[in-house]
C-alpha cells in the first residue's frame, strides 16, 4: 500500500510511515497554512503536473538482457522550464522521484533561478555494470522520456550514480534525434562539450559558503570550530575540503561504508587519495575507524549530512551534538527531527538553500550555452557565492520577523514565489 495520500484539502498530507514524499507534503503544507492559501491552490503545488514511467532494457555485455524500470517527474512549470537531476540507485522509486521534484521547485524558486522543478530515476545499481552497458542504459532511457525533455521543456543534470560522462550520453542521444548538436538540453556536461567551470565543485562550494554563515551567525569562528561530514561522495569530499581551506577543523567522515574520525583534524586530501585508490574511507590509515551512523552523533560544531534521505529521524535526533546542521543532501531531516533540533536550539539550514549551489551553477551553464559564451571560472564563483549569501541573508530575516525556523521561512518564501508565478499567469482556459 502507498504510505503516502495525496492531498484533497489544506489538511491533507495524511502518512503512514515517514517517506521522502510524506516530509515534502509535510512541509508544503506548513507553509500553505502559514500563508493562507486555499485547498484548490494546495492540490496544485502538492501535485506533479506531468510524470512518465519507462520501462528501459539493457543488453547486457554478456549478451543477456535485462529491464529497468525508470522515471521523470515534472512538479511545476510556473517560473520556467523543469529542472533537476538524474539518479541512478537501486531503490529509486516514483515517490522518491515525486520528492525530489517537489524540493527542487522550491529550489529554484528560493534562489530565483527561472526554472520549474523536475527529476529522473533509474532503478539501477550502476557499479554493477560496465560503461558499455551504462551507456546503452542511458542512451535507451533518454530516448524514451525524448518527448518531455528539451532545453525550454525539462533539462537534466548529475544527481547521484550519474556524472558528466552521463550527461554527454543524454545531450549526444537527443542531439543525434534533433539533427543538431543541442548543448542547453543538459548541465553538469564536460566542459569540452559546453560545461561551465565551476559545474563539478558548486554544490560542495554553495554547502560551505552557507556553512561558514550559518555558523557566524551561531556564534562560532569558522577556524575554531570542527566539523564532521557524513558522506564523501560528490558533495560531501568538496565540501570536506573546502572547509578545511577555510580553517574549519573537519574531524570525521564517512561514506555507506563506515566512517573515520581524527579529533586533530583529517588530512582530506590524503583521504581523498585513498577513497580514489580504495573505494571508501575505511582503512584509512590516519585516522581512527567509527561507526557510520556514529558519525551524525559526533561532538561537533558543524554537521554537514551530505549522502540520502532520512538519515536524521525521531530515533537519533536527541543525540546529535552539533549546533549547526546545514543539509548538503536533499531530505536528510525528518519532521520529527526537525521539531526535536529546533526544540533543543539547533541551527538547522534546509537543503533548498543550502545545497542550492549546483542548480545555480546549472542555471550559469544553461545561459552560457545558450550565448555560446563562456565564463570564467572566478566569474562563476563569484557569481555563486553573491547568490547563495543573498538567499541566506533573505531567509534568515524572514525567520527572525516572523519567529519561524529556516526551513519553513525557505519554504514559505519559495512556495509564495511559485504561487505568484501561478496567479499572474492565471489558469488555462
Amino acid at each position: 500500500m502507498n504510505p503516502v495520500t495525496a492531498p484533497t484539502d489544506a489538511a491533507a498530507s495524511v502518512t503512514l510511515e515517514a517517506t521522502p514524499l510524506a516530509d515534502a507534503r509535510s512541509q508544503l503544507a506548513e507553509a500553505v497554512d502559514l500563508l493562507g492559501y486555499g485547498d484548490g491552490l494546495h492540490q496544485m503545488l502538492a501535485t506533479p503536473r506531468r510524470e512518465l514511467s519507462v520501462a528501459v532494457p539493457l543488453r547486457m555485455d554478456s549478451g543477456e538482457s535485462r529491464l529497468y524500470l525508470g522515471y521523470r517527474v515534472q512538479h511545476n512549470f510556473s517560473r520556467g522550464p523543469a529542472k533537476g537531476g538524474l539518479r541512478y540507485a537501486p531503490n529509486v522509486n516514483l515517490d522518491e522521484v515525486r520528492a525530489l521534484a517537489m524540493w527542487m521547485t522550491w529550489k529554484c524558486a528560493l534562489l530565483d533561478v527561472p526554472y520549474g522543478g523536475a527529476k529522473g530515476g533509474l532503478a539501477i545499481d550502476p557499479r554493477e555494470h560496465s560503461m558499455a552497458e551504462l551507456e546503452r542504459v542511458t542512451r535507451r532511457y533518454t530516448s524514451e522520456i525524448l518527448p518531455i525533455i528539451g532545453p525550454e521543456r525539462d533539462i537534466p543534470a548529475p544527481d547521484i550514480g550519474t556524472d558528466e560522462q552521463t550527461m554527454a550520453w543524454i545531450m549526444d542521444t537527443y542531439s543525434v534525434n534533433s539533427g543538431y548538436t543541442v548543448p542547453g538540453i543538459v548541465t553538469g556536461k564536460p566542459i569540452s562539450l559546453g560545461g561551465s567551470l565551476g559545474r563539478a565543485s558548486a554544490t560542495s562550494r554553495g554547502v560551505t559558503h552557507i556553512a561558514l554563515a550559518a555558523l557566524r551567525h551561531a556564534g562560532f569562528e569558522p577556524s575554531r570550530s570542527t566539523a564532521a561530514v557524513q558522506g564523501f561522495g560528490k558533495v560531501g569530499a568538496d565540501a570536506a575540503r573546502f572547509l578545511a581551506e577555510a580553517g574549519v577543523r573537519v574531524t570525521a567522515v564517512s561514506d555507506q561504508y563506515g566512517a573515520v574520525r581524527d579529533d586533530r583534524g583529517l588530512d582530506i586530501e590524503a583521504l581523498s587519495d585513498h577513497v580514489r585508490a580504495t573505494g571508501s574511507v575505511i582503512g584509512f590509515a590516519e585516522a581512527d575507524e567509527l561507526g557510520r551512523d556514529d558519525l551524525l552523533t559526533q561532538d561537533v560544531d558543524l554537521l554537514v549530512p551530505a549522502a540520502v534521505e532520512g538519515v536524521l529521524n525521531e530515533s537519533n535526533a536527541r543525540d546529535v551534538l552539533a549546533r549547526v546542521i546545514v543539509e548538503g543532501a536533499n531530505g536528510p531531516t525528518t519532521p520529527a527531527a526537525d521539531a526535536i533540533l529546533r526544540e533543543r536550539g539547533v541551527l538547522v539550514v534546509p537543503d533548498i538553500l543550502a545545497n542550492a549551489g549546483g542548480v545555480i551553477v546549472s542555471y550559469f551553464e544553461w545561459v552560457q550555452a545558450n550565448q555560446a559564451y563562456w565564463w570564467r571560472a572566478d566569474e562563476v564563483e563569484s557569481r555563486l557565492e553573491e547568490r547563495m549569501l543573498n538567499a541566506w541573508r533573505h531567509v534568515l530575516g524572514y525567520a527572525e520577523a516572523r519567529d519561524l525556523s529556516l526551513r519553513t521561512a525557505a519554504t514559505a518564501l519559495a512556495v509564495e514565489r511559485v504561487a505568484e508565478a501561478h496567479r499572474i499567469r492565471g489558469l488555462y482556459p
